[in-house]
């Protein structure tokens, strides 16, 4: 793992049309070549890869050649569980670690993307307001009730008392753009994040 935010270094990338956030579960289901090859090879070398959202175009290589846009503020990948159900096909669950930023993504032959990236800084742990206390009861109710549904989005442990935690959980499960959760993902104060988050639940009335 790299551990200095200043150094540069080569991450390969999975674009998706969905934002990781750091501490979020993500499942894929992978069957192209170029990422069999790169899960394979995080797995033996132990590892991270980055997931980054596309901007414009698919991640699956289109035969019309639809230009590919992507995101230059990710988050870096640590794979959990790899399991082949089938011959060239895997399922992946993966555990999102910290954020980071590309300063230079290019596609290399085998059509995998690669960046050259710098780590961004953690989320300081802050604990929430009180006036925010109404968005961690309304996760922990939401959870609860998810968990009586059979789903079970969110990696333990829970950290009720931490608002970036706090903040990406809700935006994981939130309907709103792409675009909206790329820019909270990207926003370096937490509790900003969270008051974020918080106005929206209450526009919705899921917060009183």
């Amino acid at each position: 793992m790299i551990t200095d935010a200043a150094a540069a270094f080569e991450l390969p990338l999975f674009p998706l049309q969905s934002v990781l956030f750091p501490g979020g579960l993500l499942g894929l289901k992978v069957f192209e070549a170029r990422y069999l090859d790169m899960i394979g090879s995080c797995l033996r070398e132990q590892k991270p890869f980055g997931v980054v959202a596309l901007k414009k175009g698919s991640e699956v290589k289109a035969a019309d050649r639809t230009p590919v846009a992507l995101e230059s503020v990710g988050c870096m990948a640590e794979l959990i569980e790899v399991d082949s159900v089938q011959p060239g096909i895997l399922q992946v669950r993966c555990r999102g670690t910290q954020r980071f930023e590309a300063t230079h993504i290019e596609q290399q032959a085998d059509h995998l993307w690669v960046a050259q990236a710098r780590l961004l800084p953690e989320d300081e742990t802050v604990l929430p307001t009180e006036a925010l206390l109404g968005s961690a009861k309304g996760l922990a109710n939401a959870i609860a009730t998810l968990k009586q549904q059979g789903s079970v989005p969110f990696l333990e442990p829970y950290q009720f008392d931490s608002a970036g935690w706090l903040a990406n959980r809700w935006c994981e499960i939130l309907p709103i753009s792409l675009a909206a959760k790329q820019k909270l993902m990207e926003l370096p104060d937490p509790l900003v994040r969270l008051q974020l988050v918080d106005e929206f639940l209450r526009s919705k009335g899921v917060v009183v």
